[in-house]
């Protein structure tokens, strides 16, 4: 229903009493598979060189505006400067079962005085793509921000970055549109795409989330038995 002022023009919609939102921490986030931990180069760095280095090729460092790297020493030394920013807040994703470091997020962009933030940065080892682990992480930095009370989550990626954009829409963000030559990097354009969720759509969508990330929904070989979309 539109709203009109005084002079017959089309407006937004009121927000009444809104205050500027608390930034993320760095606690770590429990989940049932994962945990987020703050960035810590000492006690992440290893973990993560191995498992990023696991891979038999470098395709995953592609759509990523740096890396790969030739050493362990190299990653680390990236690494101890990330793990002091606050925009952007990194967190390294570590499976419980084994307590190790497999993957790795941030949070970018923060703008609490509106109430929007960007979900980025994001890289998974071969390990942790396509798992429990993987969906949960994302689960659980969704779920911080809107119970922060945050008002946007956004997702942007290289438009040509197909995994991404279909994970994003996996995940329940919507499509806004593409910024043309938006970005330069690797000494190439980036047209980027943009998604996003707000406030309005969390409800459903968390209630998805927790019924996908049910026991039950897996089989003894930690397959899917429902799609995330279909729950």
């Amino acid at each position: 229903m539109a709203l009109y002022n005084d002079f017959q023009q089309v407006i937004g919609f009121p927000i009444n009493d809104w205050q500027p939102r608390p930034r993320p921490g760095r606690d770590t986030i429990i989940g049932q598979y994962c945990q987020l931990e703050a960035l810590d180069a000492t006690q992440h760095g290893t973990d993560l060189y191995q498992e990023f280095g696991a891979a038999c090729d470098c395709a995953d460092w592609t759509y990523l505006p740096y890396g790969p790297f030739s050493s362990g020493d190299e990653f680390v030394t990236w690494l101890q400067g990330l793990s002091q920013g606050v925009d952007p807040l990194f967190y390294a994703i570590v499976d419980k079962a084994t307590g190790k470091a497999v993957g790795m997020a941030s949070y970018l962009r923060i703008d609490p005085v509106n109430g929007a933030i960007e979900v980025g940065h994001i890289h998974f080892s071969r390990r942790l793509q396509k798992t429990p682990l993987a969906t949960e992480a994302m689960y659980l930095m969704m779920k911080q921000i809107f119970d922060l009370g945050y008002r946007r989550y956004e997702w942007k990626c290289d438009a040509y970055n197909e995994p991404s954009c279909k994970a994003a829409k996996r995940l329940g963000f919507i499509y806004e549109g593409l910024f043309r030559q938006a970005v330069i990097y690797k000494n190439r354009n980036r047209d980027t795409a943009w998604f996003a969720i707000v406030d309005q759509d969390w409800p459903a969508l968390q209630s998805r989330f927790e019924i996908w990330l049910e026991g039950d929904n897996f089989d003894d070989q930690g397959m899917q038995v429902r799609r995330l979309e279909d729950c």
